[in-house]
């Protein structure tokens, strides 16, 4: 049987629908039941029978950082996909951030050891990988991570979550990681997935920034995920980037594929700069959320492009293309904004 940590998120919604179609015995643990409306949100995009296709799954409340529930729903687990994991770049979620995205690993691959899981398979993040002082070279599996850095919450403790499940394959476990860069999907139109970005763009968004990052399909996530786990592969990490794509590029394709005026003015630097420091202010004075930090602010500007030759040479695998993705999702944002 099949165990999905982070089943009503982004991948693993998208992930169960994969595993479900395909036949396969699946146990997913959820935290709230209202999130699982999403899930049959999802299936509702690709199947006519999203909710026979729902109820194959067998649920398990749990929690990854409760330990007597989670040894509950490894009974008779082969094989785990951890997606679950708590996204944020405000510094003051830091301990909240360890405690999810380090301990809560840590717990999975110590279950996966005494449970004798066959394979591991852990959906972590391109921010978990290093940078190259040189803007025009790659950035590789081999790029080496640099805690000297300034690096942002989130990155920190996506790279510590990775650290504990290399830590399981000097145990014996068997795992597999892939380092996504911002995953697009439909259906999670709201928080910190990329859905809001299609959300914002609709809106309307007088601002754009020059910055460089890789882009991949949820759906390319979810297949390489499952053809690696079936692969003889073990105990290698993989970046899944279909295309490294600037911001503004991104939001003029976003932008025209809604209708939409797309953004005419640049942030740059210096303005951002003093936006990260205003935001500071707000959140110590009145206590406001944080909505951009200085390390978002550096990383949005950040030229940084991704090699994903090594995953293409593993499995054969052919992305698909970025324009293909958001052709697809904004249909699916549009025909959600009518209902």
């Amino acid at each position: 049987m099949i165990l999905v940590t982070g089943g009503t998120g982004l991948v693993g919604s998208h992930l169960l629908f994969k595993l479900i179609s395909s036949n396969a015995h699946v146990r997913a643990i959820y935290r709230r039941e209202k999130t699982l409306r999403r899930v049959k949100h999802i299936f509702s995009y690709f199947s006519e029978n999203a909710e026979n296709l729902f109820n194959k799954i067998e649920w398990v409340e749990a929690d990854i950082n409760n330990i007597p529930k989670l040894q509950n729903a490894f009974k008779d687990i082969t094989h785990v996909y951890h997606c679950a994991a708590f996204v944020s770049f405000e510094p003051d979620k830091y301990k909240v951030l360890r405690k999810i995205n380090i301990e809560g690993t840590a717990n999975i691959v110590n279950l996966c050891i005494s449970n004798n899981v066959q394979k591991l398979c852990y959906v972590s993040s391109v921010a978990a990988i290093g940078h190259n002082s040189d803007p025009k070279k790659l950035v590789d599996e081999q790029t080496a991570w640099n805690p000297e850095d300034d690096n942002n919450v989130y990155a920190i403790t996506k790279y510590g979550a990775e650290l504990e499940v290399w830590r399981g394959t000097q145990e014996g476990l068997n795992a597999v990681i892939i380092n996504p860069g911002i995953i697009l999907g439909a259906g999670y139109w709201n928080g910190g997935s990329s859905g809001n970005l299609f959300k914002k763009i609709y809106k309307g968004m007088r601002y754009y920034v020059k910055g460089i990052t890789g882009y991949v399909d949820v759906w390319d996530v979810v297949n390489s995920m499952h053809q690696l786990m079936i692969s003889d592969i073990t105990n290698e990490g993989f970046i899944l980037v279909s295309e490294n794509l600037s911001f503004k590029a991104f939001q003029t394709k976003t932008a025209n594929a809604l209708s939409v005026q797309p953004p005419k003015k640049e942030a740059k630097p210096w303005l951002l700069a003093i936006v990260w420091r205003l935001d500071w202010l707000q959140h110590k004075l009145l206590g406001k959320r944080r909505q951009l930090s200085k390390q978002t602010a550096k990383s949005v500007s950040r030229i940084t492009k991704y090699d994903n030759s090594k995953l293409k040479n593993a499995l054969g695998f052919q992305f698909k293309t970025i324009d293909t993705s958001i052709k697809e999702i904004t249909e699916l944002f549009l025909k959600d904004l009518k209902q």
